[in-house]
């Protein structure tokens, strides 16, 4: 039995490592030294190659590197693979960490004083209380809950939403396409923590931000594939938004012309909200492959209906 790691080379010595010492009964590889493909069950990468059930003809498991799974062909995959997204709690910790972040600069107007001081222009705004901030998540699964935990110390009026009804503490929840208009009316700042579906995909549109209060603001921490870049760019330029926190795009890295390079009203980052670290994963992957093993079901299998 193996379990053959397509990562990056400094990552995947330290996943050889952790198990050589705490799991040596399982045999690690590390991609291109696949060796006997027929011994190959388990396989774990962000993005495996499209010929991966004809190269290892007795895998059973992929294990993403990562909490979505949009990445992955599952139709193109037999359904006797299980595909089992990656846990891991540093994740949401990046993630807690970055949407905190965000949500504040944008809160206490940090963009706008950036302006300021890059124009040489000393002068005080007034400040909003956060009691009188409307923040709103679109996604409410493992990591979207943690985020709203997060923020409820500071404050904020907090809204959830999410395909299907959900309930959190300290959240006024909606749900469903019929909710979706009357939870975006109440968002000053929203943030997209939804997983790529066909049903997700290009939801960040004109029609969602025209039903933001205007001046509202935007960070996208789900996939490019949510958000219509130009329908972010008209809503800038004709203030229907005031200002968006981009870590995520369609084209990644984007070509040098793109224009959110240099938009004054966007700040963006190169894909950071979190990162998986094989320190913080270790725990979560070896348990998933201990309850396979005994016959158990793991956590984080993905429904293959619903792409997440």
């Amino acid at each position: 039995m193996a379990l053959l790691f397509k990562v990056d080379d400094s990552r995947g010595s330290v996943w050889k490592s952790l198990f050589e010492q705490h799991a040596p009964d399982i045999d690690v590889r590390l991609w291109p030294d696949v060796g006997d493909p027929s011994h190959v069950r388990y396989f774990a990468a962000w993005q495996p190659p499209h010929d991966l059930p004809a190269r290892f003809p007795n895998l059973e498991v992929i294990f993403a590197t990562s909490a979505g799974v949009d990445q992955f062909d599952l139709v193109a995959l037999p359904a006797h693979i299980q595909v089992v997204r990656m846990l891991d709690p540093g994740i949401a910790q990046g993630i807690v960490e970055y949407a905190c972040f965000a949500v504040l600069s944008l809160h206490r107007q940090i963009p706008l004083y950036l302006r300021q001081q890059q124009a040489g222009v000393w002068k005080e705004h007034a400040l909003t209380p956060a009691r009188r901030r409307r923040v709103g998540v679109m996604g409410l699964g493992n990591l979207g809950v943690a985020v709203t935990q997060a923020l409820r110390p500071f404050g904020f009026e907090l809204r959830g939403w999410a395909r299907s009804h959900k309930q959190v503490d300290g959240v006024q929840c909606f749900a469903g396409d019929e909710q979706l208009t009357p939870f975006l009316a109440q968002c000053d700042i929203l943030i997209c923590l939804l997983p790529l579906t066909d049903d997700t995909r290009g939801l960040l549109n004109a029609r969602t931000f025209a039903a933001m209060p205007k001046g509202a603001q935007l960070i996208n921490l789900g996939r490019g594939g949510h958000l219509i870049e130009r329908d972010l760019l008209e809503a800038l330029d004709n203030g229907q938004l005031s200002e968006a926190v981009v870590d995520v795009l369609e084209d990644e890295p984007p070509s040098p012309d793109h224009p959110f390079w240099n938009h004054p009203d966007i700040w963006l980052t190169p894909h950071i909200g979190a990162n998986t670290s094989p320190d913080t994963a270790f725990e979560v992957l070896l348990d998933n492959l201990r309850r396979h093993q005994r016959g158990e079901a793991m956590n984080g299998v993905v429904a293959r209906h619903q792409g997440y």
